[in-house]
């Protein structure tokens, strides 16, 4: 019996046409360096799931050396306004801001397919 495939997933080809498209010089993506991807640990995942949240954020950054980031932060859907609210630290305690990620290149598997697609 064949596996179910996962609810929020794409196709393999599809998610080469995306790299391709973010990679493209002419295009409006190419913007900050060579960015591919992100190395995120498994830590990370955990560490925000133990968080009171509905759902994820991610926030692209540069840091103070010039190193891209994705910042994670976990939101609360709130129904009134019918948008999920950051919970960033400062509001309420056992909020954090996940930051954990390491940019691609360096941290990258150079014989993925989803690396190796150039525009």
């Amino acid at each position: 019996m064949a596996q179910e495939k996962p609810v929020d997933t794409i196709e393999l080809t599809d998610a080469i046409r995306y790299a391709k498209r973010w990679r493209k010089e002419e295009g409006t993506y190419y913007t900050h360096n060579e960015l591919h991807a992100f190395l995120i640990p498994k830590e990370d995942f955990q560490g925000i799931l133990t968080e009171e949240i509905d759902a994820v954020r991610g926030y692209l950054g540069v840091d103070d050396n010039g190193f891209e980031k994705l910042m994670f932060v976990g939101t609360k859907y709130d129904e009134v306004t019918q948008t999920f609210i950051d919970l960033l630290p400062g509001k309420e305690a056992g909020n954090y801001i996940f930051d954990m990620t390491r940019p691609c290149p360096n941290a990258c598997d150079n014989s993925s397919e989803l690396n190796i697609a150039k525009g």
